[in-house]
Formats: C-alpha cells, sequence, structure tokens
C-alpha cells in the first residue's frame, strides 16, 4: 500500500437495470452514497439488492444504467476494473485462508505478489499499515484461531490494505455476537465520520442501520421504494418501503402469563452427547408454562440443535428426563399426539417434510390415519386428505401450484407455511420451534411469528430456539442463553438487556 492517503469515494448508480431473459431484477434504480457516508441497503430476499451491488462490483453487465465514481462515469466491466478504483466488499461468509496468518493472508491477497516474500520488509510495512488501523488484530495467529468478530475485522482490514475506499459489506453481522456486531460496525462508522471511508451495507436488522447508518435505501421487487436520512424515517416507515402497504398481522396484544399457570414440559438433569461426540449437552433444569413463550438464544453450535433432537427423538440421551403435562415424554408419534406436542424444526424442506411427496400428503401426516373422532381409520381416503389440506392451503395463504405439487416444489416461505399449517391446526399444548424465520422474507416471517404468538395466547406452552437475537425479543417472555451445551443465563422479557445476553452468548461470563 503507497505512503499517499487516498480518502473516502463518493458512488452513485444512475437507472440500473438489470434484466435476465424476460425477468427484471433490477429496474431503473438510482442511489447515491456521498464519500465518507455510512449507507444502508434495505430490502426482503429477492428485492435485488445483491443484483445491484453485483452490477457496481462488475460482477454483472447491466442491461442499462451508469455510475459515477468520485463525480466521474466510469465503465467498470469486471471486478479488477472496480478494485482499480477503490471499490472492495465484504462478503456475508468468510473468505481467509484459514490455515494461513492474518499477516499472510493480507499479503497473498495484492495483485502482484512477489515470488519470494521479503517478510521482514513486509512485516515493518504491515506493523506501520496497523498503526493507523482503528483496529487491533494478532496478525500473526492462523486465522482458523481467530473468534468471528476478529475474522469480520480482518476481512475489512484486508479491503483497507488493498488501497478500497468504497466498501460494500454484505450482512456482516449475520455471524457475530450482539457485541462484536457492536464493535465492528462502531470501527467501520469511525472510518466513514473520519472521511477515510464510505460504507454500503446490505442489511434487515433495523437496530443496526438506526444505530450506525446516515442514510437508507430500500428496494422491493427490483424497484426503489423508498431513500432518506435514517433519523427522519422511523421502523413502520421502512417496514412499509420493504413489503408495501399490505397489512403485516400484528403479534396479539399479549396477556401475562399466569405464575400458577400449568407447567407442560419439564426438562431435568438431561444429557446428551453433542454432535461430534466429544462434548455433552447438560441441562439442569426447565419449565416451560402454558400461555408463555421461553426463547433460548445462543451462537449456532453451541448445544441447541442437539437439544432439539433430544425433544424431538431423534438423538438418544445419556441421563435425565423429559416430562409434558406430568407424563414421561419420548417423542413418539403416538405419545406427540396424546399430549398435543407439535414440532416446528429448522429448514423444514429437510427436517419436517418428506420432499417428493404431495403438499397434501405432508399437511395430512399427523392426521391422515384417524377419524373426526380421533379414533384410528381402517382405510386411509385421498379424498379426506385433499379435502384437509386444501382448508389449511387456503388458511394460512399456502402457494403451490397444485395441492399434488411435490412440498420440494414450495418455496421457503410455503414450506414453512405448510408446516405450520399442520403443526399449528388442532388442539397445541406444547410448541417447539427452532429457527422458524431463517431465510425468510419479511410479511412471512411476520405471519409465522404471529401464528406463534396466537398460539402462546391460546394456552399453548411454546419454547422458541432462534439465533435471531430481535425475534427472541419481540416473542419471548423470558430468555435463555445456552452456550458450551448448557444453560448460563436466564432473563424475564421486562428487564433483558442486549448487551447482557450478548456476553452470555460470547461466553464471557
Amino acid at each position: 500500500m503507497s505512503g499517499t492517503h487516498r480518502k473516502a469515494i463518493g458512488v452513485e448508480t444512475i437507472g440500473m437495470t438489470m434484466r435476465f431473459g424476460a425477468f427484471t431484477a433490477l429496474d431503473d434504480v438510482s442511489i447515491k452514497v456521498p464519500a465518507g457516508s455510512f449507507h444502508a441497503l434495505l430490502g426482503e430476499n429477492g428485492a435485488g439488492k445483491s443484483t445491484l451491488v453485483k452490477c457496481m462490483m462488475g460482477f454483472y453487465h447491466p442491461t442499462s444504467g451508469e455510475m459515477l465514481v468520485g463525480g466521474r462515469e466510469v465503465a467498470i466491466t469486471s471486478p479488477r476494473d472496480a478494485s482499480a478504483l477503490g471499490l472492495g466488499m465484504v462478503y456475508q461468509h468468510f473468505t481467509l485462508v484459514p490455515s494461513l496468518t492474518g499477516a499472510e493472508n493480507l499479503v497473498i491477497a495484492r495483485e502482484k505478489v512477489p515470488g519470494v516474500i521479503d517478510w521482514r520488509k513486509e512485516r515493518g510495512a504491515l506493523a506501520a499499515f496497523i498503526s493507523r488501523m482503528p483496529f487491533k488484530l494478532p496478525l500473526d495467529v492462523k486465522v482458523a484461531e481467530l473468534a468471528a468478530g476478529e475474522k469480520q475485522k480482518l476481512e475489512i482490514v484486508k479491503q483497507l490494505y488493498l488501497g478500497r475506499h468504497f466498501l460494500v459489506l454484505d450482512e456482516p453481522t449475520s455471524v457475530l455476537t450482539p457485541g462484536e456486531a457492536q464493535e465492528v460496525l462502531g470501527l467501520v462508522r469511525a472510518m466513514t465520520k473520519a472521511g477515510d471511508l464510505t460504507v454500503l451495507m446490505i442489511s434487515h436488522k433495523f437496530h443496526e442501520v438506526t444505530a450506525f447508518a446516515d442514510d437508507i435505501t430500500v428496494l422491493r421487487k427490483g424497484r426503489l421504494t423508498g431513500t432518506g436520512k435514517v433519523s427522519e424515517v422511523p421502523h413502520r416507515q421502512m417496514a412499509a418501503m420493504m413489503i408495501g402497504d399490505q397489512p403485516i398481522a400484528a403479534l396479539d396484544s399479549r396477556a401475562e402469563p399466569k405464575p400458577d399457570a400449568e407447567i407442560v414440559l419439564k426438562v431435568s438433569a438431561l444429557k446428551a452427547p453433542d454432535r461430534t461426540g466429544l462434548k455433552s449437552i447438560d441441562i439442569a433444569g426447565l419449565d416451560v408454562r402454558s400461555g408463555e413463550i421461553v426463547g433460548i438464544a445462543g451462537i449456532s453450535g453451541n448445544g441447541q440443535k442437539e437439544f432439539l433432537e433430544v425433544l424431538a427423538g431423534q438423538r438418544a440421551r445419556d441421563q435425565g428426563e423429559v416430562m409434558v403435562r406430568g407424563a414421561a415424554y419420548a417423542a413418539t408419534r403416538a405419545e406427540a399426539r396424546a399430549l398435543n406436542v407439535r414440532l416446528i424444526p429448522e429448514e423444514p424442506l429437510k427436517n419436517a417434510c418428506a420432499p417428493r411427496m404431495t403438499v397434501a400428503e405432508n399437511i395430512a401426516f399427523r392426521t391422515f390415519d384417524i377419524d373426526g373422532n380421533g379414533k384410528p381409520v381402517s382405510w386411509i381416503s385421498a379424498g379426506a386428505i385433499r379435502s384437509f389440506s386444501a382448508r389449511l392451503v387456503e388458511q394460512f395463504k399456502v402457494k403451490t401450484a397444485s395441492l399434488s405439487s411435490p412440498i420440494a416444489s414450495l418455496s421457503g416461505g410455503n414450506v414453512q407455511r405448510a408446516v405450520l399449517a399442520r403443526e399449528l391446526t388442532g388442539e397445541v399444548d406444547l410448541l417447539i420451534v427452532s429457527n422458524p424465520c431463517f431465510g425468510l422474507d419479511f410479511s412471512a416471517v411476520a405471519e409465522i411469528r404471529a401464528r406463534i404468538m396466537r398460539a402462546r395466547n391460546a394456552g399453548a406452552a411454546v419454547l422458541l430456539i432462534s439465533e435471531d437475537l430481535d425475534e427472541l425479543l419481540e416473542l419471548s417472555d423470558r430468555i435463555l442463553v445456552m452456550s458450551d451445551g448448557a444453560l448460563v443465563y436466564e432473563t424475564p422479557i421486562g428487564e433483558a438487556n442486549v448487551q447482557t445476553i450478548g456476553e452470555h452468548m460470547a461466553g464471557h461470563h
């Protein structure tokens, strides 16, 4: 990196349009990101955010539209052109080489790497470069040994080291704890304020946008639906720009859970092996009462998945007991039916469906072999399956070409709606849910959360395991944190503090 210190650069798109055959992914989008600003790009999945960014960075050649960099019109025909102009991108998933140190990753990222690297000279130059950074990073440690927050900082430092002064951050905090996210975005924000950097961040987390961004641009179905100063656009309006004015199923006003409500799920002294077989999960005690949502927060890989598998009867336990309404529970189909236990696992197509079977069959899994009075039937009626499923498809707004399409042909949101239809119809005393909104768009998320809330208000006990802290804060009555296979912290929602929850998630206690 040369000694001259190039400053932040402004970038503008004018009439950016991108068609793939007959499909218009981006329709005449003009956005302006002034030098030294922190700009947020919002929109549901499929709104055109990544298409816009790929056009800007030279991965796509737009059908029409111009780019201005630093006020001058430029032609960006490849990512190399973007780099030469000082434009860089930090992806959602890490691109560093895990077996190399930070220093090695930085040096090999340069366009021209000498055949023999003079490490003494490089180390001196890197030390001088890092001393100008707001980040303090151990460059001599292998990347594989760094925490997620450190890796994300290194990804950003790599872009700055390569001389980039306009950065696109693609959902940069999806792999970070709340504390790491605050720190990384705070440092980036300080650099934009100092005029060293311009940032365009793709995000769907309103609280991050409010805390760090100056301006927002919102896309919906490939079109620009709004832009403005963050300080002047309330969340409700941001949401309306993202999903249009369709009403979001409101989260019902909640009645407080009754302190003397029946304990529906009781887990005690539970031990089970984790996936690696090297560690075990160890749940000392957990109660969930009728009419409450207990949320379990944690970073992926801390035993939540194994805990859910034990509750779903998919993983053997070494010791301990699971009781539902006072009866021992081993998650057989008969027990689940008798005790009204329902399960919504994550990635429902993999874990809650038979992908090649039809939509109608999948929706009828719980009921196809009983009659209206819950008695076993002597023969299975295809007509009954169809009419039952048709009613639920309509009620839960499942979009499908036909009831006889394989369920694998539906979009993620519609598979999730179909599973919800099956699991939330009829009496529900215990509902166990894991990451129900992962990868879904804004309107599907709002609707699914409202359905879970409705089950709670009707008296179900709900155990909600989620990696999305916003979701837990919105829905739970109590939040517990799972770290390293154990429940390490509990707070009622009224006293919940994001920072404290984040620290326990990261294992700082």
